[in-house]
């Protein structure tokens, strides 16, 4: 493999491991999110 080759690869992985941390963020902030609305909710049907 030529080193051109290499560095088009390294610079692919880097930007698709970048992008799947921000998946991985988008998603767990998702869950925070539902997780509050469903407190609220689960404490309103309390009262």
């Amino acid at each position: 493999m030529s080193k051109k080759s290499n560095a088009k690869r390294d610079a692919y992985a880097k930007k698709q491991e970048e992008q799947g941390k921000k998946i991985v963020s988008w998603i767990f902030g998702g869950l925070i999110v539902l997780a509050v609305i469903y407190l609220i909710w689960a404490f309103t049907m309390m009262a």
